[in-house]
C-alpha cells in the first residue's frame, strides 16, 4: 500500500499542476497527469503483467499442436454431415481464434521492454487489451462448441479427441483470464506479486485524488487564513511549488485529526526540500509556524487517515 509520504508527494504534484496561470480545471486536468506521475508505476505493473502471462502460458504451444492435428479430422467430420452446419463454423472459430490467442502472445513478447519514455506503456497497453479481448471471445466459443456437441451423441467418438484438446487449451485460459483482474483472485499465490502492485496504485490515485480534492473545496479559506500571517499576502506572489504545499500542509493543520499540526509542519518541510527552491523550507516552516499557533483547528474527518 502507498506510504503517506508518497500519498502527499502526489498531492503536492497534482495541486501545483492544476494552481499554475490558466491552467485546466482539476477535474480535466487529471487523467492526463495520473498518466504522467504513475508511468514508472505502471510500466512496471505491465512487465510483471507480461512475466505472469508467460509463466502461466507455459505448454501451451504442445496442446494447441495437438488440437490442430485432431482439428483436421474433426472438421471433415462435421462437413460430411450439412445439418450441422452451424458446429462446424464454431470449431473454425475456435481455430482461427486459438491462433489469433497466440499471435498476440508473440506481439506482447516482441514489444521492447527497454523503451524510452512512455513508449513501452503506450505500445503494451493497447496491445494487452486486444489479446484480453481475444482471450474472452475465446472462451466463450469453446464453450459454444463444446456445447453444440452435446446435441450430436453419435458422433462423440470422432468430436472426444478434438474435445478434449480443446478443454485442455481452456485450461490455460481459465488461468489467463484471472491476470486481467487479479483482485479477484485472492487465493491465486502465482497472481500475489501482480494483485498487490494494482491494488499499491489503484489505492495511491484514491487517496490523493480524496485529499486533493478536500484541499481544492478549502482553498478559499486556506488563503483566508495564509494571508492572515503572511504579509501583503496573494497567492500568485508566493512560488506555485510552495503554494501547494502550504494549502495541504494548512488543510491538514486545520482539518486532519489524525495528523499532528507539528508532524503536518515537518512533512511540508521535507516537500519543500525536495521540490521547492533553496529558501523553501525555512519559508514554509515559518508560516506554517504561524498557522497553527493562531488558528484553531476545525477539526474533520481525515478522508486520507493512515493510521
Amino acid at each position: 500500500m502507498p506510504s503517506r509520504r508518497q500519498i502527499r508527494e502526489a498531492v503536492v504534484q497534482f495541486l501545483y499542476c492544476a494552481d499554475l496561470e490558466g491552467g485546466a480545471d482539476p477535474a480535466s486536468l487529471r487523467e492526463a497527469f495520473w498518466q504522467f506521475v504513475t508511468e514508472s508505476d505502471r510500466r512496471a505493473i505491465l512487465q510483471a503483467t507480461w512475466k505472469t502471462l508467460h509463466h502461466l502460458s507455459l505448454g501451451r504451444e504442445a496442446r494447441l499442436i495437438e488440437f490442430q492435428q485432431r482439428f483436421d479430422l474433426a472438421m471433415a467430420t462435421l462437413k460430411a454431415r450439412p445439418q450441422l452446419e452451424r458446429t462446424t463454423m464454431a470449431l473454425q472459430q475456435v481455430s482461427d481464434l486459438e491462433h489469433k490467442w497466440t499471435a498476440g502472445m508473440i506481439q506482447l513478447s516482441r514489444i521492447p521492454r527497454d523503451s524510452e519514455g512512455d513508449s513501452f506503456s503506450q505500445r503494451f497497453e493497447p496491445a494487452l487489451a486486444t489479446f484480453f479481448r481475444t482471450d474472452r471471445d475465446l472462451i466463450f466459443a469453446r464453450k459454444r462448441f463444446l456445447d453444440a456437441i452435446e446435441d450430436v451423441p453419435a458422433l462423440r467418438s470422432q468430436l472426444d479427441p478434438v474435445a478434449g484438446s480443446i478443454r485442455r487449451l481452456a485450461r490455460i485460459s481459465e488461468r489467463v483470464s484471472m491476470v486481467e483482474e487479479p483482485e479477484k483472485f485472492p487465493d491465486q499465490v502465482d497472481l500475489a506479486k501482480l494483485r498487490e502492485s494494482k491494488e499499491s496504485l489503484a489505492s495511491l490515485l484514491r487517496e490523493t485524488n480524496e485529499l486533493a480534492d478536500a484541499v481544492i473545496r478549502e482553498k478559499d479559506a486556506i488563503d483566508e487564513r495564509l494571508a492572515a500571517v503572511v504579509e501583503n499576502f496573494a497567492p500568485e506572489r508566493i512560488d506555485p511549488v510552495d503554494r501547494a504545499i502550504l494549502r495541504l500542509a494548512t488543510w491538514e493543520i486545520l482539518h486532519a485529526k489524525n495528523v499532528p499540526a507539528p508532524v503536518a509542519i515537518d512533512e511540508a518541510i521535507e516537500l519543500a526540500k525536495r521540490f521547492g527552491t533553496t529558501d523553501s523550507g525555512r519559508f514554509v516552516n515559518g508560516v506554517l509556524d504561524k498557522i497553527a499557533k493562531t488558528a484553531a483547528p476545525q477539526v474533520t474527518e481525515d478522508p486520507t487517515a493512515i493510521p
